[in-house]
């Protein structure tokens, strides 16, 4: 059988990998600047032979940084105009514009986690940063549909649709790309998000929520630590308050406690500092019981700092002002997390050659604004590889050859089995 992922493909993955796209929320001191603006036109040059119309390549609306739900950390780069300006998205068609049951939508992000390295290939594995996520997955996905493009209903009785987009990454989670263009219409009747799965079709993807815990108190030396507040007594205590009350509070989610921060001298008492909690869900409705049971637990927490240390001789004064100097905020909050269900559309991935998702949990990603789309529209997130196996944060990322050209296959076999087969227009919500 005659390969999809061609020589083409290679070196178009390999232009990609080469030009750093690392998101500017996480961008370390050796990372060098994005040139994400290039790697979109390179990428809508390579579509454009496979017969896709560039519909938008541009920066996302200043407004959209305003909506409810955007973390706090894209909000303050986008006070810096340079910062959307260099966050372009991508929007290509292949086809006129049909009514949604007859479109079929894919989406991909080509920003990355911080850590540009050059890329290599071997023969059998591509490595370098977004071999897995997702540059591989996007060049996949590419000589899949160019594939497709050759059955006479694909473009013809259906339209594809292509969203390569920023803000992915750097915990903006779609807010500036993904959620705009959704926001817009630029969806079908099944949509696509290409993420490593390991082939499987996962109809969830799971949200999240940080919680920033800051303590604003005084300063003192170490001959007098009982002048000052402790902050590094009361937000490690917070830390293990929240660990013990959190964990299982809510059936499905996970709970991360990082970034505990207040100092780094032996000789003095830092009376300012930081807590974070990352904390993920599997429905909006846990969610909301997520947020109000760490609001809940941290008052109950500082109400139990104060209770312990009142009598003692150095934190007296903590103790006593703990609630007044204690303030929890939301870095990332109200975000909602897509599960839905479609008897049709899931019959047809695995006709496809997409794998069952069983009870996998799925992960975040921008999939989670496909919770708020239209009844009429379903939503998957699939693509090749592992993102822990496959070191997707981390260093060494890598993508197999083998895993890139099945996912180019079950790509090309689902864009034609939908332009062959009865599109119902009956998916199943998830109300939570």
């Amino acid at each position: 059988m005659t390969p999809l992922f061609t020589d083409r493909d290679r070196n178009l993955l390999l232009d990609l990998l080469r030009l750093p796209s690392v998101n500017p929320l996480e961008a370390g001191p050796d990372d060098p600047p994005s040139q994400l603006p290039g790697i979109l036109e390179r990428y809508a040059a390579a579509a454009a032979e496979a017969g896709f119309r560039t519909l938008r390549l541009a920066a996302p609306p200043a407004a959209c940084v305003e909506r409810p739900g955007v973390p706090a950390t894209v909000r303050a780069a986008a006070r810096d105009r340079r910062f959307l300006a260099g966050q372009p998205s991508l929007l290509l068609r292949l086809g006129p514009e049909r009514p949604r049951a007859d479109t079929v939508m894919f989406n991909v992000h080509l920003d990355t986690v911080a850590g540009h390295v050059p890329p290599a290939f071997d023969g059998v594995t591509f490595t370098g940063r977004g071999a897995v996520d997702a540059k591989g997955p996007a060049v996949a996905l590419l000589a899949g549909l160019r594939a497709a493009a050759t059955h006479p209903a694909v473009g013809r009785n259906v339209t594809v649709l292509l969203q390569a987009v920023a803000g992915e990454e750097g915990g903006a989670l779609g807010s500036y790309g993904t959620r705009p263009l959704l926001e817009a219409g630029h969806y079908g009747r099944l949509n696509v998000f290409c993420e490593p799965t390991g082939l499987r079709a996962l109809p969830r993807a799971t949200a999240s929520m940080t919680a920033r815990i800051t303590v604003t108190g005084e300063d003192a030396v170490d001959d007098h630590p009982d002048a000052g507040h402790n902050a590094t007594v009361l937000l490690g205590f917070l830390a293990q308050h929240l660990a013990a009350r959190l964990d299982g509070a809510v059936p499905g989610a996970r709970v991360c406690l990082a970034g505990l921060h207040t100092g780094s001298t032996h000789n003095r008492v830092h009376g300012t500092g930081t807590l974070l909690v990352n904390l993920s869900y599997r429905t909006t409705e846990a969610g909301r019981r997520l947020g109000d049971a760490v609001a809940r637990h941290v008052t109950g927490g500082l109400a139990r700092f104060a209770e312990l240390f009142a009598s003692t001789r150095e934190f007296a004064r903590t103790a006593r002002d703990a609630a007044d100097i204690t303030r929890l905020d939301w870095d990332k909050h109200g975000l909602p997390a897509l599960d839905n269900r479609d008897p049709w559309a899931e019959a047809l991935l695995a006709r496809a050659g997409a794998r069952p998702a069983a009870d996998d949990p799925g992960f975040t990603c921008d999939a989670i604004w496909a919770a708020g789309l239209d009844d009429d529209a379903f939503t998957a997130v699939l693509g090749p590889g592992d993102l822990a196996a496959n070191r997707a944060h981390a260093p060494g990322e890598f993508v197999a050859l083998a895993d890139l050209e099945e996912f180019a296959g079950v790509v090309h076999r689902l864009v034609t089995l939908f332009a062959e087969d009865r599109r119902p227009t009956s998916p199943l919500r998830n109300p939570g």
